[in-house]
């Protein structure tokens, strides 16, 4: 079984920045791409970024792109993403993923085997 554990999440102001971290479980870490999305209440939830499993490769949504960064540290199984220049629009729970192995998108929900418990987010105007 596979445990993913969020934090970092909390208060700021638009603008600021915070840095999520996603802790798992298992000796498998390196072999998973990763995934963070965010949802809001009456809404699904949507993808925000992801990186391969070797770190190699990146991607995000449109919305977060050259705000956001993704990476990942497979001695320390976690991954990580830092959140600058936040809008009040970023407002969300934010959940990690780990990318199940025969998947062939990072995009959807639907491509993710495990998840976290989540972490708030809220950015004030």
């Amino acid at each position: 079984q596979v445990q993913l554990v969020e934090s970092g999440g909390g208060l700021v102001q638009a603008g600021g920045s915070l840095r999520l971290s996603c802790a798992a479980s298992g000796r498998t870490f390196s072999s998973y791409g990763m995934g963070w999305f965010r949802q809001v209440p009456g809404k699904e939830r949507e993808f925000v970024a992801a990186i391969s499993a070797s770190g190699g490769s990146t991607y995000f949504a449109d919305s977060v792109q050259g705000r956001f960064t993704i990476s990942r540290d497979n001695a320390k199984n976690t991954v990580y993403l830092q959140m600058n220049s936040l809008k009040p629009e970023d407002t969300a729970v934010y959940y990690c993923g780990r990318r199940s192995y025969y998947s062939s998108t990072y995009y959807y929900e639907a491509g993710y085997d495990y998840w976290g418990q989540g972490t708030q987010v809220t950015v004030s105007s």
